[in-house]
């Protein structure tokens, strides 16, 4: 089933479930992507807002169809490419471990050259 899945309900269903964790494990979330809840008490707070747009931006992705599908697949492009903007924003002000930001910036990156091949594949994908 995962090798013949088009790559927009890949990013979508990977939205969701970030965002799942994200909002159940804020603090479990953010050790993970290297960020420091400890040194950041309102962290949590931040982790679960996040978490909140991916569920949503993945769950209507993942029941729309044509052009509507197409257009939310650009939206997710769009906030994956401020994410990792922001990522590389945050690593040069030094305000992230250089682990963290590599990490961040990859995978924000990851998600907008698939959305990208998706879109421009157009068909069932997007």
């Amino acid at each position: 089933m995962l090798a013949s899945m088009d790559p927009v309900t890949g990013i979508s269903l990977g939205r969701i479930v970030i965002g799942l964790c994200a909002f159940l494990a804020p603090e479990l979330t953010a050790k993970v992507f290297g960020l420091s809840p400890a040194a950041n008490t309102h962290l949590p707070y931040m982790t679960r807002m996040f978490a909140a747009r991916e569920i949503a931006v993945g769950g209507i992705t993942l029941a729309s169809s044509g052009k509507t599908r197409r257009n939310l697949a650009l939206v997710g492009l769009a906030i994956d490419a401020s994410d990792a903007a922001t990522g590389a924003l945050e690593l040069q002000a030094n305000r992230i471990p250089k682990s963290a930001g590599i990490m961040l910036i990859g995978v924000a990156s990851g998600a907008v050259v698939t959305a990208a091949l998706a879109v421009a594949r157009g068909g069932k994908s997007a």
